[in-house]
């Protein structure tokens, strides 16, 4: 069993949402730093990597309304932490026409073991 004193790193990087509804819109932000999501176990254990790309719906309160996976990171338990970890933080609303609103923001969520 590798050594689970292994450091972790997650990049997050924050990708405008594409296709915005009108041209006064502007999607929804966080702050990675903020933010955590927690490596699975088994993730760990198997020393899986890669890339979870979401999109989110979030509310005008900076709460995640609904969220979808876009591309698979291709493990099941790194997609689910990233829709799950990501869902719970707070994020700045996105504004339409200068107000706060409900906007989508895509999330590119990677996993990298060092």
């Amino acid at each position: 069993m590798k050594n689970l004193t292994m450091k972790l790193i997650a990049a997050m990087t924050l990708a405008t949402a594409a296709g915005a509804t009108f041209a006064a819109e502007v999607p929804a932000s966080f702050d990675p730093k903020k933010c955590s999501v927690e490596y699975p176990k088994a993730s760990l254990m198997n020393e899986e990597q890669g890339t979870t790309s979401a999109s989110f719906l979030v509310s005008a309160d900076g709460t995640v309304a609904e969220s979808k996976l876009e591309k698979s990171s291709g493990f099941k338990n790194l997609d689910k932490a990233a829709l799950k970890g990501l869902s719970s933080c707070k994020f700045k609303p996105g504004t339409k026409d200068g107000a706060p609103a409900a906007t989508w923001t895509k999330v590119d969520y990677a996993w990298k073991l060092d």
